[in-house]
């Protein structure tokens, strides 16, 4: 059951060749605890760029436009035109009503290209910072903001209300605050990876931070959250993420 519910997670997470049957799928929906462990994977897939950095001595920014080129390749575009949607979506001017209009339109505009174009900056200059740090915490960062940011999308399916029914309700209508917390509590051991440095710990805390944010957000935007939101909760959560846990080193 746990297996296929991260497998799930995985398929909707990722572009792994995991497969996408309907037992994982609703394994995974049942299980938002899952999006922790799958983050697990997935940031462990995330630092290739900056081993390969290391260990052939490639420069900084190198390895960060690699690390980002690997998100897209790894994860696929899926969040990210959420990030479209919702950046339409929150710069209109009108009522809940009227954003959700302009949610459901495919014609992209203004809002979704800033959206989108600032997220694609705070994820290039986070991977810079990162790619500076010393070799095992740039490796934490990059872990710790990835299982950081999947805790904020269980955030999103424990606490928000799917504003019809969709990909967010099939999350929404079957989970609490206890699996909330059994995803925190998945999480946690990623903060002290980098212990006695806390900067995993600092890029833990600011991807969930980052994405319970951006949940508090568009919800009270769009009266509701739905699969855009977990999308936009996701991508935020790993931006403020790696620079959180860059800014903590900085710090330290």
């Amino acid at each position: 059951m746990a297996l296929n519910a991260v497998r799930g997670a995985l398929g909707f997470l990722t572009r792994l060749p995991v497969g996408h049957d309907e037992s994982a799928w609703n394994a995974f929906r049942g299980a938002p605890w899952a999006f922790s462990l799958a983050g697990y994977v997935v940031g462990a897939l995330l630092v290739l760029p900056i081993v390969a950095g290391s260990s052939l001595s490639l420069p900084a920014g190198t390895v960060a436009l690699g690390y980002v080129g690997w998100v897209l390749a790894l994860t696929g575009i899926n969040h990210l035109d959420g990030v479209a949607d919702v950046g339409d979506a929150t710069v209109v001017h009108g009522d809940t009503d009227d954003r959700r209009t302009v949610l459901k339109d495919t014609t992209v505009g203004v809002g979704a290209l800033a959206a989108v174009g600032l997220t694609f900056l705070g994820l290039g200059f986070g991977a810079l910072g990162v790619a500076r740090l010393p070799f095992v915490a740039g490796v934490a960062v990059v872990v710790a903001a990835e299982v950081g940011s999947k805790v904020g999308m269980a955030a999103v399916a424990c606490l928000g209300t799917a504003a019809h029914e969709g990909l967010g309700s099939q999350f929404t209508e079957r989970a609490g605050w206890p699996a909330l917390c059994l995803a925190v509590g998945a999480g946690v051991p990623v903060a002290l990876v980098s212990w006695p440095s806390p900067v995993a710990l600092g890029a833990f805390v600011g991807a969930i931070g980052g994405g319970l944010f951006a949940l508090w957000r568009l919800e009270g935007l769009l009266g509701g959250v739905n699969g855009d939101v977990f999308g936009a909760v996701n991508e935020v959560g790993r931006v403020v993420g790696l620079h959180a846990g860059v800014v903590v080193w900085t710090l330290s």
